[in-house]
């Protein structure tokens, strides 16, 4: 992509400027990584007791030294708050462990150790025509919960992708089938009247594990193995979880957890102060911890204090990370990709999902990828305050979706080819300042929907009313677009059905923006979308910058709008460095306020367009 640079001796001072703010910006994020786990020695944690567990540890052991370890299960029914775990490594073939202490469980210095949910199925009669098929005791047979609305999306989900059954060839997921005929090398079937798994792929020789647990470790907010709750979380690291029906972890709230055929994610159950939830288990760390090939998700994740860092959570259904009714969260350095592998539709799935009243989440400094089918991070249902900050996120739906809530803070990001970057909908006080937003058109919107007859009940009641979803802000993003790339980068849009009742603006404030479209890719384009005008529909477009700020007093007098020829905007998108190459003409750092410099961790009073 080309744009217009100033030249002579003008270019030899903007390029002196451009070098200096992009050397001030180097602490910018996002970082760079490392993102995911990072290799550990653990040493033997200093507790009031330690267990030692080891894949073929013995129950009867006492699990006192590395030399008689004994079970995991063993361990889990005796651990008090203060204690100890430490996991030799190995496969562990478990599910259903209930703890509701504060332990840390940990790997044994530099051991692997991998909960899987799955076992090895070994017996498997050929029916000829490339099937074969073995019996199976341990089926997890789902439907689509009440709110799927089968008349709009059953012609393009069949139902059996809804099922919990997972199958693995030699460690390769396969995808699901609705009868024998339909098999494929890559996908299974399964006959539950009968209780027989169906693969297209012949097992001699290969490893196949068909699910067996559809949880790993639950947290109950009430008493088990005796004991009664502590309120504390525990603290994981250095695990991985793997392959199981439903989800790896679920830690509890004041509802208990819910068999898949229920909603688990209505606790609490209408408008709650934030007092009044979250309060049950308080704590939870997840260090450096994987979580693979979950059905539906990776877990649920309920209380206040919740840190994630450093994980990898990959391969799930219908979200990854869930954070529910849940305050003061930290979601940092990890690395998030490939969820709804099913492709489920009208689910709704997303990488992360913060729902229901959760206040104060700060989303930092994530990788979150390969989402043709998900939303990247998605704050629904009458959340508070979120941060979003530093991440970079690339080829989802919707990046970040803020959607029912109100006030978050959207800065310093890195939107990649996603449909949408950021999405804010029937939403109120979104800040989105400062981010670099690539072929990722941004989408800030409202509609008639209201607490009266909502297809979710009481959902929009925790959120801004419909004359409500006002006061965002949209200063100081650099969004660039390719020829590929059609409609308005910035749109400001309601429903039909709003126009004439709810007429105040949306933005309290868009300034200093700057738009970069391919040249090849802006006949006929527009550039912003805006509502509310006067009639209906209460909407129009604008093809420059020039039209809009006469259209709308105010807005944009920093702004700039240039067409690109073909030479590089970036440093190097192939090497996903999206630091501008070149200060185009004319664009001038801008003041920064202090509360976002610390948020961002920058320095500089003023900084450039963009996250970078």
């Amino acid at each position: 992509m080309r744009f217009p640079f100033p030249s002579g001796r003008q270019a030899c001072a903007a390029g002196l400027l451009a070098a200096q703010l992009l050397a001030a910006a180097a602490v910018a994020q996002p970082s760079g990584g490392p993102y995911g786990p990072v290799p550990q020695r653990y040493d033997v944690p200093k507790a009031a007791h330690v267990y030692f567990v080891a894949p073929d540890g013995l129950a009867q052991a006492s699990g006192a030294s590395t030399g008689e370890p004994t079970s995991i299960e063993f361990a889990m029914a005796r651990v008090v708050t203060g204690d100890a775990i430490v996991m030799r490594g190995g496969t562990y073939r478990t599910g259903g462990l209930q703890l509701n202490q504060g332990v840390t469980i940990q790997p044994y210095l530099d051991e692997v150790p991998v909960l899987k949910g799955s076992r090895v199925a070994a017996e498997w009669q050929s029916l000829g025509r490339n099937v074969w098929r073995t019996k199976w005791a341990t089926l997890f047979p789902a439907r689509p919960l009440g709110w799927w609305q089968r008349d709009r999306e059953g012609m393009l989900t069949p139902l059996h992708r809804f099922n919990n059954d997972m199958v693995f060839i030699d460690g390769e997921a396969l995808q699901t089938a609705g009868w024998e005929g339909e098999l494929s090398a890559r996908s299974f079937y399964v006959d539950y009247d009968k209780g027989y798994v169906y693969i297209g792929t012949d097992p001699a020789g290969r490893t196949v594990e068909i699910t067996a647990h559809d949880i790993a470790l639950h947290r109950p907010s009430r008493p088990v193995h005796g004991k009664t709750p502590d309120r504390k979380g525990p603290a994981l690291r250095g695990l991985t979880f793997t392959q199981y029906a439903y989800r790896a972890i679920d830690i509890e709230g004041k509802k208990p957890s819910t068999p898949v055929s229920e909603e688990p994610t209505d606790d609490p159950v209408g408008p709650s102060p934030e007092g009044q939830h979250g309060k049950e288990v308080v704590g939870t760390l997840l260090e450096n911890v994987t979580i693979t090939h979950c059905s539906r998700v990776a877990g649920y994740f309920r209380g206040d204090g919740l840190v994630i860092r450093n994980s990898l959570i990959s391969d799930t259904g219908t979200e990854g990370i869930y954070v529910i009714g849940s305050s003061d969260v930290l979601l940092e350095r990890n690395l998030i990709r490939r969820n709804n592998v099913r492709q489920l539709t009208g689910y709704y799935p997303a990488a992360v999902k913060i729902f229901n009243q959760s206040h104060r989440v700060t989303v930092r400094d994530n990788l979150v990828v390969e989402q043709p089918h998900s939303n990247g991070v998605w704050w629904d249902v009458g959340n508070r305050d979120g941060v979003f900050v530093n991440n970079h996120v690339e080829g989802t739906q919707a990046g970040l979706f803020f959607e029912i809530s109100k006030g978050i803070t959207v800065a310093g990001n890195v939107f990649v080819n996603n449909q949408q970057g950021v999405r804010v909908l029937n939403s109120a006080g979104a800040k989105v300042q400062h981010n670099t937003f690539v072929n990722s058109p941004v989408l800030i919107d409202r509609n008639e929907r209201s607490a009266q007859g909502d297809h979710f009940g009481w959902h929009p009641q925790t959120g801004p009313d419909v004359n409500e979803r006002v006061g965002h802000v949209f200063e100081g993003n650099l969004l660039v677009a390719d020829a590929a790339l059609k409609g308005a980068l910035l749109r400001i849009e309601q429903s039909p059905a709003t126009c004439g009742r709810v007429t105040a603006p949306m933005a309290e404030r868009i300034d200093g923006n700057v738009y970069i479209r391919a040249e090849a890719g802006r006949a006929g384009q527009p550039l912003l979308s805006w509502a509310p005008v006067p009639g209906t529909p209460c909407q129009t477009t604008f093809a420059s910058l020039d039209e809009f700020r006469q259209a709308v007093p105010g807005v944009e007098s920093r702004g700039r709008a240039f067409a690109s020829q073909g030479a590089a905007v970036f440093r190097s998108p192939d090497l996903r460095r999206f630091e501008l190459a070149r200060v185009p003409q004319g664009v001038q750092p801008l003041p920064v306020p202090p509360e976002l410099r610390r948020l961002l961790g920058w320095t500089a009073a003023n900084h450039l367009p963009g996250a970078y």
